[in-house]
């Protein structure tokens, strides 16, 4: 059977402290693009088809096994924490039950892809173990990998144990690892703690089985792919590299990114053709948005869906719960909160729109809000199809405005109004003639009067 047919189970270390984050937050949950480091590797793990997760975690590992709630990884607890060899034997009781190939990794290497994976695991159908390799810039402490030109391991090394002539080898260890599982149980059991750093190394994994006289090949990657994260520069350098991606697919695949540099995507933004985006526009997650949609500069949008022809901005903001119809329109100052607007609905200045449904073609005035909150519970306001509300209203919920009814500027709505019906609720308006007259002509002779001090 090949590798291809082959069960695969990974165990994902993050045991470490992370203390060069200076956080309470454990390291591999801070997030990038909006997802948690963790979140992103489960997820490639997933397309790659891995059939069990086993997280080592130490520190802190009540905020992963929240993390992880509703997903299928199971964390394993390493106490004391002896090595990453060590670590990864934890899992041997986890499992038990499984057999096929075995591939450990780091939880802070969030951007190991599928392909890679995938790329390793067949290096298994000539050897019994490969190693994922790269070439850093900076080779600085990294472990080195001793190979062949077709890739064959002769030696792993930590920096610490490294000669001089092994330190000057450019190709490093990332420290991601794959074997059958009976070899990986066998050989992490026979590592020792026989070096400078007195731990239990998980490349030994690879050394032992060279003193064995099987074969251990090399795959090498590209360094973005298996950078650890180990500091806020460093999670800031992987946001900037993930979203400089992001935004020359979203280029590739048809998006016009005017300024792309001021654009910023979640993990999950889903953009169709022909969506034109203007600068300085963030996306959190949770957003689709359709074709032949406009962005206009400085808007902000988190779990919201937008249709074809949607046009959004400037200084806009979209929160949770937003669904915008085809040709909606929401204007400049606009804030839209789990509310719906149908077919060429319009909100175009000045506005906070929340807990609303907002019918096709009804049209909102400059400063209006759905008043939809009483300091204790949310309510929901109607607006339906056709509708005008006039500027400067306030729609107090729960109410509902019929289709073409007409709802005057300056309104404090508190009841339902009628379909075609004229709501006005204003103050009795007064007029005096002459008295703002009088009242300067008054005002001006007690300045006037007054001593000067």
């Amino acid at each position: 059977m090949s590798v291809s047919e082959t069960s695969l189970a990974v165990i994902v270390l993050a045991a470490g402290k992370g203390t060069r984050m200076k956080s309470d937050l454990h390291k591999v949950l801070h997030p990038i693009a909006g997802r948690a480091m963790l979140l992103h590797l489960i997820g490639s793990l997933e397309t790659v088809g891995a059939e069990r997760q086993v997280i080592i975690a130490g520190d802190r590992r009540e905020q992963i096994v929240a993390a992880l709630a509703g997903s299928s990884a199971e964390v394993v607890v390493q106490e004391p924490q002896l090595g990453t060899a060590h670590a990864a034997l934890m899992a041997k009781d986890a499992l038990a039950d499984f057999a096929g190939l075995v591939l450990v990794c780091f939880g802070d290497v969030p951007f190991l892809s599928a392909t890679t994976v995938k790329s390793l695991c067949r290096a298994l159908d000539h050897a019994a173990v490969a190693v994922l390799g790269f070439r850093p810039v900076d080779s600085a402490a990294y472990g080195r990998i001793i190979s062949d030109a077709d890739g064959t391991v002769r030696k792993m090394v930590e920096y610490k144990d490294a000669s001089a002539g092994e330190r000057a080898v450019t190709l490093c260890n990332s420290g991601v690892i794959v074997a059958r599982s009976d070899d990986m149980w066998r050989l992490l059991a026979k590592v020792d703690d026989n070096n400078a750093a007195k731990e239990f190394y998980l490349p030994d994994v690879a050394t032992l089985a060279i003193a064995e006289g099987a074969r251990v090949v090399a795959i090498e990657t590209e360094e973005a792919e298996v950078m650890g994260i180990n500091s806020r520069a460093e999670l800031a350098d992987a946001e900037a590299r993930w979203q400089q991606r992001r935004r020359k697919a979203a280029m590739d695949d048809g998006a016009t990114l005017i300024a792309p540099e001021t654009v910023w995507f979640a993990w999950d933004t889903v953009l169709g053709r022909d969506v034109l985006i203007e600068p300085n526009v963030f996306f959190g997650p949770g957003v689709t948005v359709a074709d032949a949609v406009t962005i206009r500069a400085n808007s902000h949008f988190e779990g919201a869906r937008l249709a074809s022809g949607v046009e959004v901005g400037p200084f806009a903001r979209l929160r949770p719960g937003t669904v915008l119809g085809e040709k909606v329109k929401i204007g400049n100052f606009v804030e839209v909160k789990k509310a719906t607007f149908g077919v060429g609905a319009k909100a175009n200045h000045l506005s906070y729109i929340g807990d609303a449904e907002v019918g096709a073609g009804a049209n909102i005035g400059a400063g209006t809000i759905t008043c939809n909150y009483d300091g204790y519970f949310k309510y929901k306001t109607v607006i339906g199809e056709r509708a005008f509300i006039g500027s400067n209203s306030a729609l107090v919920a729960p109410v509902k405005i019929g289709p073409d009814a007409i709802v005057a500027a300056g309104s404090a709505v508190t009841r339902d109004v009628a379909a075609g019906e004229l709501r006005l609720v204003r103050g009795e308006q007064l007029v005096k003639p002459g008295w703002a007259d009088r009242f300067h002509d008054a005002m001006k002779k007690k300045k006037a009067d007054k001593p000067k001090s």
